[in-house]
């Protein structure tokens, strides 16, 4: 990493509030180059606080791109961090009207050329998606990062018709605790607990709304961009990582969208900026990449950006399983369109006749982590225990490597003698010793079969084809090893287990795996800069001699039949900021399970949040916990939060809820 503290504009920063029609006024952190020529704006928009949390990261770009001549604007999202308003449900119509407003409020300063740009990642590569679907004048270009269009099956709630317990659960606990945080008196004034007692008055546990959509309704298709690729105009780069859940967005945005306005890149990387630095590796100069992109389409300079191909992908080698890899093997490969005339899908038949397929509901526990961030645990270990709870298919790799890059796709022949079930799709490289390396995987409800948008009862005792995608890769089979086709009726935390499921019948006899398997190419040489950010912000992480609890612990009660998983997210323990702010959040979440009980799934997250400004007497905590489990008929939520200023209880609810299992 190389840190960058000259640039060719000295620049200069500063706070404030960005008015909306309604009277509503939004923080505003905004860097600027020192000149006296109007610049293109750069939009950062996000609810992650910018005056602490997203702060550090803040720093290193921002900064950056503002001494290459761009005004670099983070804002917080409307009832969030120092923003006033009230908070509401993620990327509703509020959010992406206030950002549409930002956008003009922006081109119309005297700084701003009226040429506007908007980045993120995750969150904020959502919004700009999404904003960029409502076509604002502005609005000339995005980088969009690990960002989905399609909330429904490619977000945090689904995966295949199925509930995502791991993430649909921790995920709104998560954003339950952040949005109980008030602004910061340090730069709101006294006015800070009235606005922040109106906000928590206004606060609703997001789990209820979204386990009340569970197909794919008009409330998923809000805000996602599959509905109408056409509507976005603006020019998109989209960046994706292979150990990131939201590459698929890349794959299906170089398709649908104007070849002429588009272009992708998927990396090995987990879900974080590609130039962070952080596991799986190579990093690359991603700043530098993006400039590229901002100089072409808002400075009408000829950087080469839109001669490189449509897609660039990494390749990755086989390599050992492993919960972290600092680096991986591989190779970058360039297509001029997708689908690419260089991936043709090969079919692979099973073999075997019928066979069952009844996982214990344990089996998952080995997936690793939803939202890999790059810590040591966050990947999935060796898949041989798993692949043992599953039916296993088998295709050796003879004489020349096997070369994959996009969504492998599952025909099965099922028979369920239950109406309810759900089929995972494992596709691991098995090295001569026997490690099993997970490559991807895909999930289907069998009530979806039919299509997202409905639920459909299986006709018990009946046979039928079901065909679905597996996550898209860019991976190497190499020869020697074995493909491995894994198949299971659970993946437990990651689904939320079927009320009365039995696992099913396969018949290998019609069934088959078909992979996009991509001809060796000598490609034209593919190769980024070394990652390049603007000095750190200086925030410490002080040393504490606690002891350091698991990321990832795995619990058996032998006696009971009972697993429980416990999870430390890792977001970032205690810090103190240069202004004198000390932060400091904790958080753990448990999953339990007994492996012959799909009605004893549960789920359970705490989150302890504390904001301390020593000069100034300020000490303010949250305290969260979340719970989910299920009968046959309902999901069963219960969410409590209790919020300190000081030693007094300014703020306790409780909320509890049965919600309809019509289609989860």
């Amino acid at each position: 990493m190389q840190i960058r503290t000259e640039f060719p504009y000295e620049t200069t920063h500063e706070d404030l509030y960005i008015p909306l029609s309604d009277g509503t006024e939004l923080y505003a952190r905004i860097w600027r180059p020192v000149t006296d020529e109007p610049v293109p704006a750069l939009l950062e928009y996000l609810p992650y606080r910018l005056s602490d949390w997203t702060a550090p990261r803040d720093w290193q770009r921002h900064p950056w791109y503002a001494g290459h001549g761009y005004a670099s604007v983070r804002v917080d999202v409307r009832g969030h961090g120092n923003s006033e308003g009230m908070p509401g449900d993620e990327y509703d119509a509020t959010e992406l009207a206030d950002g549409v407003a930002v956008v003009h409020w922006l081109a119309q300063q005297e700084w701003c050329s009226g040429r506007v740009g908007m980045f993120g990642i995750s969150w904020g590569g959502f919004n700009s998606l999404q904003i960029a679907a409502l076509a604002p004048e502005p609005l000339k270009a995005i980088v969009t990062v690990c960002s989905a269009d399609d909330r429904y099956d490619n977000d945090v709630h689904y995966m295949g018709g199925s509930v995502l317990a791991v993430d649909m659960h921790a995920w709104a606990a998560t954003m339950l605790a952040f949005v109980c945080r008030p602004p910061d008196p340090a730069d709101v004034g006294d006015d800070w607990r009235d606005m922040w007692l109106k906000r928590l008055e206004a606060v609703d546990p997001f789990i209820h709304t979204w386990l009340a959509h569970q197909t794919r309704d008009d409330y998923w298709k809000h805000g996602s961009v599959c509905e109408d690729y056409g509507a976005v105009k603006a020019h998109v780069l989209a960046v994706g990582g292979w150990h990131d859940p939201y590459r698929d967005t890349v794959l299906r945005l170089v398709e649908h969208l104007d070849p002429a306005k588009v272009r992708g890149l998927i990396g090995p990387w987990s879900h974080q900026y590609p130039d962070r630095g952080l596991p799986p590796g190579p990093a690359i100069g991603f700043l530098q990449e993006t400039l590229r992109w901002w100089d072409q389409h808002l400075k009408d300079k000829d950087t080469g950006v839109m001669n490189e191909p449509l897609l660039r992908s990494w390749i990755s080698g086989s390599h050992p399983p492993a919960t972290v890899y600092e680096t991986l093997p591989g190779r970058w490969v360039g297509d001029a369109d997708w689908p690419s005339e260089n991936v043709a899908p090969t079919a692979y038949a099973l073999q075997g006749g019928p066979q069952t397929v009844r996982s214990p509901q344990q089996t998952g526990l080995d997936a690793g982590r939803f939202f890999p961030f790059g810590n040591d645990a966050d990947l999935p270990p060796d898949q041989r225990d798993e692949d043992a709870k599953s039916v296993c298919f088998e295709f050796p790799v003879q004489e020349a490597p096997i070369e994959i890059l996009g969504r492998p796709r599952v025909k099965l022949r099922i028979r369920m003698d239950v109406p309810r079930g759900q089929a995972i799709a494992r596709l691991c490289d098995v090295a001569p010793n026997g490690a099993s390396t997970l490559v991807t995987r895909g999930v289907l409800n069998l009530a979806a079969r039919h299509g997202r948008d409905r639920s459909e009862d299986w006709p018990v005792g009946e046979t039928e084809d079901v065909t679905f995608e597996l996550n898209g890769i860019g991976h190497t089979f190499p020869p020697g090893h074995r493909i491995r086709l894994a198949v299971s009726s659970s993946y437990w935390p990651w689904i939320w287990p079927q009320a009365g499921s039995d696992g099913f019948t396969l018949d290998a006899d019609g069934s088959l795996v078909e992979l996009p398997v991509r001809r060796h190419t000598e490609d034209p040489a593919i190769s980024f800069g070394e990652p390049e950010q603007a000095e750190p912000l200086g925030v410490v992480f002080p040393v504490t001699l606690d002891e350091e609890r698991p990321e990832r612990l795995v619990v058996r009660d032998v006696a009971k039949g009972e697993w429980r998983l416990e999870v430390d997210p890792r977001y970032g323990g205690t810090r103190v900021y240069p202004d004198g702010l000390e932060f400091t959040e904790d958080a753990v979440e448990t999953y339990t399970i007994r492996e012959d009980d799909p009605l004893s799934a549960a789920a359970r997250s705490d989150w302890k949040i504390r904001l301390h400004r020593p000069e100034m007497s300020w000490d303010v905590r949250i305290e969260s916990r979340s719970e989910t489990s299920a009968d046959g008929d309902d999901f069963i939520t219960s969410n409590e939060v209790v919020c300190r200023d000081g030693d007094e209880i300014v703020f306790h609810r409780t909320w509890e809820k049965r919600i309809p299992r019509t289609a989860g």
